[in-house]
């Protein structure tokens, strides 16, 4: 076949189309369809596109291009397993050659596809060798239209797994919302699967040229072998070797015959010039293709014609193990770096990933705890930058929580003169600073002004230049300190009284019949005493208030002296005031009996309500009215169960239209209904007032309306769908407790300085700006995190580097104020290379997926989802033209450290803002994208890319957490248990052959049919297994910033479709491609910009 070829009449993947945010494409010449039609389109009826699906066992033809809809998957015979001749225990879940499926016989002679004249070239094949460093992932993926009949993938084969019993098929989980019980995010549902070993016999490797191979990872035959170096342990286009991860795949020497015609012998590997062994595993069975992202797939363009005659299954598809797994380099990272300390001394030093466990040593740089870069090697000009098109930026968690075995910044005190600081710039004194003049100026690192010592401040230098004091002055030798700020610092030059918590309570029908308001008044009884105190305090300085509300206001009278509390009422919501001062905010122990009262009282003065209409703007101003006649800062805690009708300011309608997907009015959904609350907002953070906000919705709420406030004051929204107290109680108690105990700093203003060359153009976050410096927060917790994009403004030197000050200005828990400052140096390069080599992939997807959630605001999804598609490929293309070594253009090469760039950004593409499934709530989508806006790297990285643990691989007496296996069905093994964590959600998934032993271990039950699916705790049992698993469950919950609510998914139940949305390597119901797929469709764009 010819590369001039013209290309089947079908639309090529990277062009826009209808539907999948310019990837939809259409079947048969007939428009694909915008959304499923139902959660779960494929498996019940004919799915829009298909006249009807070919009767099992015979062969279908491929699409002439585009993504197949929602899950096209093989009907299995009801009643019958899925699961074949693999036996019990360790078995790959995912569609299996099983003989009760009917499948065109796959052991046919194997004719080599005809691959229309390959261009003659000798077939470069390497001789396994030790990876070199250049990491060149290359696959041979050339963009070749493929003409001539293909062979049609057999029926079902490559289509994802069939849904063997799957109840109500149509799955739309009633009470099991996405996002209800469990918050979450995520690659929409996955169900790809690749065939099972053995479902194909594998084909004889004939020689191919790079150039041969087509993008679409798709229909088209695929060449077996590699060619060019390939990446540490990862090279492309191969089969796998045994990896560990991987449910017993036949040995390498001959594959297991399948079951069906007889046809030639399997070849055997050894014989065979062009493998490649791999470092990760033993030569695993080619699987089946798989269509998704249209790349050109050749043969019938037609789904709604006959299925012609059955033809030869096509030569292998690119191999999921010889491409870069996360997995691995996770694993090869805790390996390499998570023994040593990370000293911070040198400039410039990329630090450990977020998934590994090390300690900082502050020699002078921030820890990555407080700050990590996109790059720490950045360009000297803004040319280069703008060729490489790598996002300059900064993800700054300010007060970021460290482990216990690092210790906090330590606060130095200037007295009354305060901080020293630049005379020009207004940079604070630090590492970088340069003392001149025997010690009596310094130099500022940041403006290159000169400054007079202040008298007090002075100290002579050694012979190196640096002061005798070096080391005894935290702001001169190390990277983060914070400083005593003077009253200079403090609003209106007084200084501030410690903050006040007022918690707020929905009392309308709803909160009092789910029984909210009697496990919140129970809850706060115990957790006043657990109000965050500063240092070594016996208690906390802060106050508390309550009011309760649904169409009117309840303030109440809690002073010391009364022996009942006192309630007013304010009816009068459009012109809020506050009807007491003296006795609403309290100390806690002057007060405990008097507030115990009330919360006691509370439940029953409210039981019979039949108010359902509730207010939220005006509860919002009440509390910011009340800080605002205390004079001092604080939180509000707001409980809100339903949408605001009832007639007053901010009231809302229901505007919820699922017919604006993908339409050029979806971000309206975005977008707040009325622009009361962005003003109300700003009143907010001016008094210093942060809003927390806990939302109990049975419908539609406007999330994106109620969540402006808190987003802009730097507060934070918790979602409890169809909250139940049975099930939900557990998780909305832990998050109160910890939202209520976690230390915050009120009132706060940061600046993000920079060295001449570089300043910060643009911010992230959940935040307010009424200047285009100043990020100022009603509140700041140790979660929230600001991402910082820095752009070029003038030339920089390789020699002097780039600096960073962050400098925040919040008053702490008890009341003082105070100033905490970060410091980053970094590298700058003249050189491309040295760019790619000091770039962190975690930070830039944080980035890149806070960039495109607030895009969605402004702009129509497919624009954005195609923007970030463009900008990758153009990063990699500048990568693969100016810094890998020459080679052919169907070998796709990746920077070592952006291997994963091309997985985490197909994860953000399909998360449930850019491609939400049909089940998923515009209310979920508006939680979502304020949740990422703030989330650090570590919670992004998961997030995107969910933690899968096999349970039962590891012995029982083992503490070390079980290795993670990759996010794909392919993964699953019928025969094991599974936890799989995203930050937000934790499924325990037990495989239909799971063992009796453990099944009673963990469930205590004889058998799995006896396993209740959908549980949320485990049983407290007395063996080794189940405290294993409780305690892992533990330790995770431990490491994110909500509780993780868990659910317990029983193979081929209904709610498995929910666990399959976190399988992000696979294709998603949604319409979003497999991992393999998307791959190849990066690699056509990079060759498409080359060309």
């Amino acid at each position: 076949m010819n590369i001039n070829q013209p290309a089947p009449p079908g639309v090529p993947y990277g062009q826009p189309q209808p539907g999948y945010a310019g990837y939809q494409s259409s079947y048969g010449g007939q428009p694909g369809p915008m959304v499923p039609p139902s959660p779960y389109g494929a498996y019940n009826g004919p799915m829009p596109g298909y006249h009807q699906l070919p009767p099992p066992g015979m062969p279908r033809a491929p699409p002439s291009s585009g993504t197949p809809p929602a899950s096209t998957t093989a009907r299995v015979p009801s009643g019958q397993s899925a699961y074949g001749q693999f036996g019990q225990g360790d078995v790959q879940n995912g569609p299996s050659s099983t003989v009760q499926m009917q499948r065109p016989p796959v052991s046919q002679p194997f004719v080599p596809a005809p691959v229309a004249s390959l261009v003659s070239q000798p077939a470069a094949f390497q001789p396994y060798g030790p990876p070199p460093t250049g990491a060149q992932v290359t696959t041979q993926m050339a963009g070749m239209q493929i003409s001539g009949p293909a062979a049609p993938p057999p029926s079902g084969l490559g289509y994802g797994p069939p849904p063997t019993s799957m109840a109500s098929a149509s799955g739309s989980f009633q009470g099991s919302n996405l996002y209800g019980s469990y918050p979450q995010n995520l690659a929409p549902p996955t169900s790809l699967t690749q065939a099972h070993p053995g479902a194909q016999t594998p084909q004889r490797s004939t020689p191919m040229q790079a150039s041969s191979f087509p993008p679409s990872a798709a229909g088209g035959p695929r060449p077996p072998s590699i060619t060019g170096p390939s990446m540490s342990g990862q090279s492309f286009g191969v089969p796998p070797v045994s990896q560990s991860n991987h449910a017993s795949s036949p040995p390498p020497q001959a594959q297991p015959p399948v079951p069906g015609p007889p046809g030639p012998p399997p070849p055997m590997h050894s014989s065979q010039p062009g493998y490649q062994l791999q470092q990760n595993g033993s030569f695993g069975p080619p699987r089946g293709p798989q269509p998704n992202y249209g790349g050109t797939y050749s043969g019938a363009p037609n789904f709604a014609s006959q299925p012609g005659p059955p033809q030869p299954p096509p030569p292998k598809r690119l191999d999921p193990d010889s491409i870069p797994s996360p997995i691995q380099v996770i694993e090869d990272d805790r390996n390499n770096r998570g023994s040593e300390p990370f000293v911070t001394g040198a400039r410039g030093q990329v630090p450990p990933l977020v998934t590994t466990n090390f300690l900082v040593k502050d020699q002078g740089n921030a820890s990555p705890r407080y700050i990590r870069c996109t790059s720490y090697n950045i360009p000297c000009t803004s040319d280069m930058a703008k060729q490489a098109q790598v996002p300059l930026a900064a993800v700054i968690k300010p007060l970021a929580r460290l482990p216990p075995e690092e210790a906090p910044p330590y606060v130095v005190d200037h007295g009354e003169s305060g901080p020293v600081r630049c005379n020009r710039c207004k940079a604070y004194m630090c590492p970088f600073m340069q003392f001149i003049e025997g010690g009596r100026r310094f130099q500022c690192c940041f403006c290159s002004c000169v400054t007079e010592v202040p008298p007090q401040y002075f100290q002579h230098l050694d012979h190196t230049g640096k002061r005798v004091d070096f080391y005894d002055r935290p702001e001169l030798s190390l990277g983060s300190y914070e400083f005593l700020a003077t009253v200079d610092y403090c609003k209106n030059n007084k200084f501030p009284h410690p903050p006040a918590f007022i918690f707020m309570i929905d009392v309308s029908y709803n909160a009092v019949r789910s029984g909210l308001v009697r496990l919140l008044c129970e809850e706060l009884k115990s957790l006043l005493d657990f109000l965050p105190r500063e240092g070594g305090a016996e208690e906390s300085a802060i106050r508390v208030g309550f009011v309760t509300y649904n169409k009117v206001l309840h303030f109440y009278n809690v002073k010391s002296s009364l022996a009942q509390p006192q309630m007013m009422v304010v009816s009068d919501v459009a012109d809020m005031f506050v009807p007491l001062l003296d006795g609403f905010l309290v100390n806690v122990s002057e007060s405990r009996t008097v507030i115990n009262s009330l919360l006691d009282q509370i439940p029953e003065m409210f039981a019979d309500t039949r108010e359902t209409e509730t207010v939220f703007a005006p509860v919002i101003q009440a509390g910011m009215e009340a800080l605002k006649a205390a004079e001092c800062p604080g939180k509000l805690f707001l409980f809100h169960t339903s949408l605001p009708i009832a007639e007053a300011p901010g009231k809302l309608k229901n505007r919820d239209d699922r017919k604006l997907l993908n339409t050029d009015k979806e971000k309206t959904l975005f977008q707040p209904q009325t622009g009361f609350y962005q003003s109300l907002a700003k009143e907010c953070v001016t008094q210093g007032c942060c809003v927390d906000l806990f939302l109990f919705p049975n419908q539609y709420v406007d999330v994106a309306t109620l969540g402006v406030v808190p987003h802009h004051t730097g507060g934070s929204i918790y979602k409890y769908t169809c909250f139940q107290v049975e099930s939900d109680q557990e998780r909305f108690l832990s998050d109160l407790r910890r939202d209520v105990q976690k230390d915050v700093g009120f009132d706060a203003v940061m600046r993000v300085r920079t060295s001449t060359g570089i300043r910060a153009t643009d911010f992230f976050g959940a935040f307010y700006m009424s200047n285009t410096t100043d990020v100022e927060l009603a509140g700041l917790d140790g979660d929230k995190t600001v991402t910082v994009e820095f752009k070029h403004d003038d030339r920089l030197s390789e020699d002097s580097g780039a600096l960073i000050q962050c400098a925040l200005l919040y008053t702490s828990c008890a009341g003082q104020r105070r100033l905490r400052i970060h410091n980053l140096s970094l590298n700058c390069c003249t050189q491309l290379a040295d760019l790619y080599r000091n770039c962190e992939t975690d930070t830039l997807i944080n980035y890149l997926a806070k960039f495109a959630y607030r895009g969605v605001l402004s702009s129509p999804v497919k624009t954005v989802r195609d923007a970030l598609v463009s900008q990758c490929a153009q990063i990699l293309a500048c990568y693969r033209k100016n810094c890998a070594s020459p080679s052919s253009a169907g070998q796709l090469i990746l920077p070592e450290c952006m291997k994963l760039l091309p997985v985490y950004l197909n994860c953000v593409l399909k998360s449930d803002v850019l491609q939400p499934g049909a089940e998923v709530t515009t209310d979920d989508r508006a939680y979502v994208r304020q949740l990422v806006t703030s989330m650090d790297v570590a919670e992004t990285n998961v997030f995107f890319y969910p933690r899968l643990l096999p349970l039962t691989k590891v012995p029982v007496e083992s503490t070390a957490e079980p290795p993670a296996v990759r996010a794909s069905e392919e993964r699953l093994s019928k025969g094991d248990v599974y936890l799989l964590e995203n930050g937000l959600n934790l499924f325990l998934w037990v495989g239909a052959s799971v063992q009796q032993s453990v099944v009673q271990s963990l469930f205590n039950v004889p058998s799995f049919s006896q396993i209740t699916s959908g549980l949320n705790a485990l049983p407290v049992l007395e063996n080794p297994l189940s405290k294993r698993v409780r305690d892992l469950i533990d330790s995770f919950r431990a490491q994110r910033s909500r509780y993780m609510k868990l659910i317990v998914v029983k193979q081929e139940d209904k709610l498995e479709m929910l666990f399959k949305h976190f399988l992000v390597e696979d294709k998603s119901l949604s319409g979003g491609a497999s991992y393999v797929d998307f791959l190849c469709h990066m690699h056509k764009e990079i060759r498409q910009l080359l060309s």
